[in-house]
């Protein structure tokens, strides 16, 4: 099968979310299931082409693209991954694309990311090359759907292809004015009250990618039938709706080369299911990074996460003295707004043996704290999927979550009665069910034969990217048998 795999960001060239995680992995991992897969994204000023032996496309030099009442150009520059076959294509164009921010509040967004999807159909009419699925990605890619069925309809080269959309995160719709649509290239008989490219007044990217493409995908099974709900929909639940028949959610994989703890390159110790003590030392090795004292009985808890209210952060402060009142610990890695970084500055000062933080990215101390901490907290809001959870299993860190999209479809909540779960979540968004999850996993820390079946549960997981991927070619079929 051929798949055209469009996306704004893609690991290892270009990152600020897990969509560049999604994107790097799931088409290898398409490709060793015998797929051809060719992926698209932009040449952003951050990608060096020469640390990443990127080819400049002569072929495809100055190509022209017509927006609106302007014509923008672009270049490409190639490369093709030696071990999987995976051929990646890069739209230059340093006007859009060289900026301080890969996602900008700048007035052309919309013609940055117009640009990418007019670029990546010149291109196959140039190769010759007819994908049998356009994968699509966020708003970003989300006007593909429709462009094969409207603006590029006139040429047989795409007259099979098929399009799927993936949701990665439902929060960005990609809206912009009524002027769009022309820049766009699309018509305008189309924009009315609730009609195809009319949403409360703007017109959405997404919206028009749920309603062309031929198969929706989101990020976990939870979180798609949670954004067709009012209260995780963001406004746009009653058109997920109308295509429920259509949408399947497929979870991440995650990946099992650089998060591994038998190899990882990151930790001074490495472990594995059969023999956990290692772990340990790791542990000790994180608190003397942070300058904390080390007490095997004394539980670790690890925070990696973007300082948002997406994240829960918010429910911390309300319970914090509670929480430090039992015999844990604290470590957070992370970003934000400030009043939560503020938060956790405070909270180090005050409690300076049992709360440490470090503000920024830092790689290396992320694989430290997965592998060092005895358990971590994700207490979202709403997680489309998450990845951390995932990797903290893998890791034997037992995760702490709120019973929310992916965090729900990967943790399942410890039982005393059976003695099943690899993890403890809540389901209620307060301040209590945070403080009593908390109170409750560290309660049962203490009992080491059960801690430890816990653990190994969780370790056993299977969270490949090779059983998420046969999951995508399954939708890819179904998509091009509507497509005929």
């Amino acid at each position: 099968m051929k798949v055209c795999f469009v996306t704004s960001e893609c690991v290892p060239f270009v990152k600020t979310g897990g969509l560049a995680d999604v994107s790097g992995a799931l088409p290898k991992a398409l490709a060793k299931l015998g797929c051809e897969v060719k992926v698209f994204l932009p040449l952003y000023g951050s990608i060096n082409t020469k640390d990443h032996g990127l080819i400049f496309a002569h072929e495809l030099y100055d190509v022209p693209v017509q927006m609106g009442n302007k014509t923008a150009r672009f270049h490409v520059w190639y490369k093709k991954d030696a071990d999987s076959g995976v051929e990646y294509y890069f739209i230059e164009n340093s006007a859009y694309y060289h900026r301080s921010q890969i996602y900008t509040s700048d007035r052309d967004e919309d013609e940055r990311f117009i640009l990418l999807q007019n670029a990546v159909l010149l291109i196959l009419q140039r190769y010759n090359w007819a994908p049998d699925i356009l994968q699509c990605n966020d708003w970003q890619t989300a006007l593909l759907p429709v462009y094969l069925k409207e603006k590029f309809a006139w040429d047989g080269l795409f007259a099979k292809t098929a399009s799927v959309l993936s949701i990665h995160n439902l929060g960005y719709q990609g809206r912009f004015s009524r002027g769009t649509i022309y820049t766009a290239g699309l018509s305008f008989d189309k924009y009315y009250p609730v009609g195809p490219y009319e949403f409360h007044g703007s017109f959405s990217f997404l919206k028009v990618g749920i309603l062309y493409a031929e198969m929706i995908t989101t990020v976990s099974e939870t979180y798609a039938w949670e954004i067709q709900t009012p209260e995780y929909g963001a406004g746009m639940d009653g058109v997920l709706a109308m295509r429920r028949d259509s949408l399947f959610g497929i979870l991440n994989g995650s990946d099992s080369h650089d998060w591994n703890p038998r190899t990882d390159r990151f930790i001074p110790h490495h472990y594995d299911i059969d023999d956990l003590s290692p772990k340990l030392q790791n542990k000790k090795a994180l608190l003397d990074y942070f300058r904390m004292p080390f007490d095997e009985n004394v539980p670790t808890i690890g925070m990696i996460m973007r300082l948002t209210p997406q994240k829960g952060v918010e429910l911390l402060p309300q319970v914090f003295h509670e929480i430090m009142r039992l015999p844990v610990q604290l470590v957070v890695l992370g970003s934000g707004e400030k009043k939560y970084e503020d938060f956790f500055r405070w909270a180090a000062y005050e409690y300076p043996n049992q709360v440490s933080a470090y503000f920024g990215f830092n790689n290396p101390l992320a694989h430290l704290i997965t592998a060092g901490c005895d358990m971590f907290l994700m207490p979202s809001r709403y997680e489309p999927c998450g990845l951390n959870q995932m990797y903290s299993l893998n890791y034997g860190t037992v995760p702490l979550v709120r019973k929310t999209g992916g965090l729900a479809d990967t943790v399942h909540d410890y039982d005393e009665f059976n003695g099943e779960g690899n993890g403890f979540s809540f389901y209620d968004f307060t301040p209590y069910a945070l403080w009593s999850t908390i109170e409750r996993a560290q309660n049962l820390f203490h009992q080491k034969e059960v801690w430890r079946e816990i653990v190994q549960r969780g370790m056993a997981a299977d969270f490949s990217w090779e059983a998420s991927a046969r999951k995508y070619l399954e939708v890819y079929k179904k998509a091009k048998m509507r497509r005929g």
